[in-house]
């Protein structure tokens, strides 16, 4: 069983994994692993675990918030979620994802935002959509100091005027676009690139193209690492289960079964049970009985 960056890295210590960890990994022929997390228990959980990379994801709009996309997550609900993903993570590097609208605007506004995920939130990197129209706001926040990740192909913010959550790259031309895409956000001074929902020949095609490492999701096994959403992959999220999901564990189920008990046994008085409640001893109960305040209670009831 292949070790991720992060066991053969720190295995005697505790440092966090860098930028030029990953990058070194693309050259080593090392996978990266990266998953999401949106709270403390999911961000310990993906640490302790190994991860390599933690993606405090706008994708908490649809697994965490119930939303039908990730256009309504507002820069407040990111660096809430990213402060949680922060306490719970403290050796894999975690990325912010900047919410729709907070980069779209202006370039000026664009490194506000980026400096508040950072700043206020206390992730690592900051990770944005677009590939050659977004190319000028990843230069320009890469200048301001803080490293940016891309995501191209299905973007997730802009579904909607893609078609839906549908595969990407499927004829020449839209392949093209992305590879395009890719290699502007590469000159850019993006670290790393999300690949999303492309037919895996293209996924490989992309990952040989530019030297910065390319993780894929739904983009087949010859890029340079993968990412999933952990509600999907452990069987949290009840919408839907993208094609590209591979669920390793059904947890949902257990949950809820863990719930019906409960009910059922507070509904029957079995729990709380004599191993779960809290003693008194009698001398302190009979002098409690017979005080003034205990009996006027009693009378106060009565009527």
């Amino acid at each position: 069983m292949k070790k991720t960056i992060l066991q053969e890295k720190n295995k005697m210590s505790e440092k966090k994994i860098t930028i030029q960890n990953i990058q070194q990994a693309k050259k080593d022929n090392k996978k990266i692993i990266m998953v999401t997390a949106y709270d403390y228990p999911f961000g310990l959980m993906a640490d302790q675990a190994g991860v390599d990379i933690v993606l405090v994801g706008d994708s908490l709009g649809m697994v965490v918030m119930g939303l039908d996309g990730t256009v309504g997550v507002t820069m407040d609900n990111m660096i809430h979620h990213i402060k949680a993903v922060v306490r719970g993570c403290k050796k894999a590097m975690i990325v912010g994802d900047m919410p729709f609208m907070s980069y779209n605007t202006s370039i000026r506004e664009a490194i506000i935002n980026a400096g508040r995920l950072m700043k206020e939130g206390g992730c690592d990197v900051v990770k944005l959509e677009g590939g050659i129209d977004f190319a000028p706001t990843v230069e320009a926040i890469v200048k301001a100091g803080i490293p940016v990740q891309g995501h191209v192909g299905l973007t997730p913010q802009t579904a909607s005027a893609l078609g839906g959550f549908k595969i990407q790259g499927k004829n020449t031309q839209a392949a093209k676009r992305i590879i395009d895409d890719a290699k502007a956000l590469e000159h850019a001074g993006a670290f790393s690139i999300i690949v999303e929902a492309v037919p895996a020949p293209l996924g490989e095609i992309i990952a040989q193209t530019v030297r910065i490492p390319v993780i894929g999701i739904g983009a087949g096994s010859q890029v340079d690492g993968q990412v999933l959403v952990t509600h999907d992959m452990v069987g949290l999220f009840d919408k839907f289960v993208p094609r590209f999901v591979k669920q390793y564990a059904q947890i949902r189920p257990i949950i809820i079964d863990a719930l019906k008990a409960f009910k059922e046994e507070v509904s029957t008085q079995s729990f709380p049970a004599s191993e779960h409640s809290f003693s008194m001893p009698d001398n302190t109960l009979e002098e409690l009985k017979k005080s003034k305040r205990f009996s006027s209670l009693i009378k106060t009831e009565d009527k």
